[in-house]
């Protein structure tokens, strides 16, 4: 087992990552928690067991759960059911479960306690972890939301073997963006390891900047293109495989701008593919048109000010703002 600390200023909490970590549950909870309000999909084979008095709330499969129609119903279910702000919310599934259950906790009552346990390698690689949560609207991908940090996460490493090859796909597009990130060559290592490096990287960003005034917006790097992607194609497209196409995106408006040169772009190409990636837009997008990709670019949460993107250069992925929409549209044409 892998046990990695998120150190934070008010609250610091474990990750604990290996096969079976579920069953510590009921040690993490809140030792004030007499009931634990567990939120999952009604697909999920693994349960995890609070020590207490416990409901189970489900939710839809996929993006169409991240509503806030489905925050509304989870609360009103909780109030019924008696879940006082003493008690807990437990998150088991992959990366949309946790945004939920993560919502949910942080308005419910003005904030209750969430524990984490993850499913997916793309909840126990990064959605999971950091306090991040939230759900869409039509308008585009997690634009309402708020930061709460849970108690503990726990990456149960056993659950990943029911995993279909499409979901570890998605966590494999997390895992290439670490790679650019400063976690190296993570594909020569062990699944576990890849995990446990991946999260000690998350949790050094988070530490030193855990609302995103700063550093921890290099998490985002490849999410521009991939949450448009994601928008465009109304979640059908999945989140990691748009990820690794917004990574090799990024990496063509980089180049593009001379900040790195055609041997880091074929490094974005072939960190992507050697996790079974695609590497180019495919038919999926042949009726989107660039503009159309463009125009949610504008919607992105760092776009504050003009078209915004994490871009990488010589001393690593930094936000660069003031983006020419010239530039991003002769780029999308590179990786068509």
């Amino acid at each position: 087992m892998f046990r990695v600390e998120v150190k934070l200023k008010d609250h610091s909490y474990p990750v604990l990552i290996g096969d079976g970590v579920r069953n510590a549950l009921p040690e993490l909870l809140p030792d004030s928690a007499s009931k634990a309000a567990i939120v999952t999909r009604p697909n999920i084979p693994w349960q995890a067991e609070p020590g207490c008095d416990s409901q189970v709330f489900h939710i839809p499969d996929g993006e169409q759960a991240k509503s806030l129609a489905i925050i509304e119903e989870l609360c009103r279910g909780f109030s019924q059911w008696g879940l006082t702000r003493a008690d807990a919310v437990v998150a088991v599934g992959g990366g949309v479960a946790t945004d939920v259950a993560g919502f949910a906790a942080a308005v419910y009552h003005r904030g209750v306690a969430v524990v984490h346990v993850a499913t997916s390698l793309l909840a126990q690689v990064d959605a999971a972890i950091g306090g991040k949560t939230g759900v869409n609207l039509p308008e585009g991908k997690n634009l309402v939301g708020a930061f709460w940090q849970p108690q503990a996460v726990l990456c149960d490493t056993e659950t990943l073997t029911t995993l279909p090859e499409s979901e570890f796909k998605c966590g494999y597009g997390e895992i290439a963006k670490y790679h650019f990130l400063g976690a190296g060559n993570l594909a020569s290592l062990p699944l576990v390891e890849q995990i446990a490096r991946c999260v000690e990287l998350k949790a050094i960003i988070v530490s030193a900047d855990e609302r995103e005034q700063g550093q921890r917006a290099l998490l985002n790097y490849g999410h521009t293109l991939g949450h448009a992607l994601e928008s465009a194609r109304q979640y059908s497209f999945t989140h990691g495989q748009a990820v690794a196409l917004g990574l090799i995106y990024a990496a063509e408006v980089a180049h593009l701008l001379g900040r790195i040169d055609e041997k880091r772009v074929s490094e974005h190409r072939d960190v992507v593919s050697s996790f079974g990636l695609e590497t180019r837009l495919n038919e999926q997008f042949s009726q989107i048109s660039n503009q159309e990709l463009l125009s949610f670019f504008k919607r992105d949460k760092k776009a504050t000010k003009s078209l915004t993107m994490v871009l990488d250069g010589a001393a690593g992925p930094e936000v660069v703002s003031g983006l020419s929409p010239d530039v991003l549209l002769a780029a999308m044409e590179r990786i068509r």
